[in-house]
């Protein structure tokens, strides 16, 4: 049908959460390995709203639209490139764990950089 899969939506989802964290200094290996903390989807939400097209370039727009001591919620917004015709929001929520799998706090040094961290955007040519 010249669709893209559903599912590759989540895929995008995580491709900006990286790119919005790495824009913020911070790379999840880091997190896992210097502090232990591992960001857990523990739910996730997709509404489509029109299709996306095999190899059209989109732009995909994530912010963190909630970040607490134990959990941070990001938003997103999938976008054809030229950022008029919006195609899915989501959002997923995470829960911070040791590598034991039991929730823990965010360390302070992450909590003040995501407590204020900005929209960010991630293109490319997907399908």
């Amino acid at each position: 049908m010249g669709v893209v899969y559903h599912a590759n939506y989540l895929i995008w989802f995580e491709v900006g959460r990286v790119e919005l964290m790495r824009a913020l200094g911070i790379e999840y290996k880091r997190m896992e390995l210097d502090d232990d903390c591992h960001i857990v989807v523990v739910d996730v939400r997709c509404r489509y709203i029109n299709s996306a097209r095999y190899d059209e370039e989109l732009c995909i727009r994530t912010r963190i639209a909630e970040s607490r001591n134990r959990t941070i919620r990001f938003s997103y917004e999938v976008r054809r490139d030229n950022g008029q015709e919006l195609l899915a929001v989501g959002e997923t929520l995470h829960v911070i764990c040791g590598s034991n799998g039991k929730p823990k706090l965010l360390p302070e040094k992450y909590r003040v950089i995501l407590g204020t961290a900005p929209l960010s955007k991630s293109m490319g040519s997907h399908s």
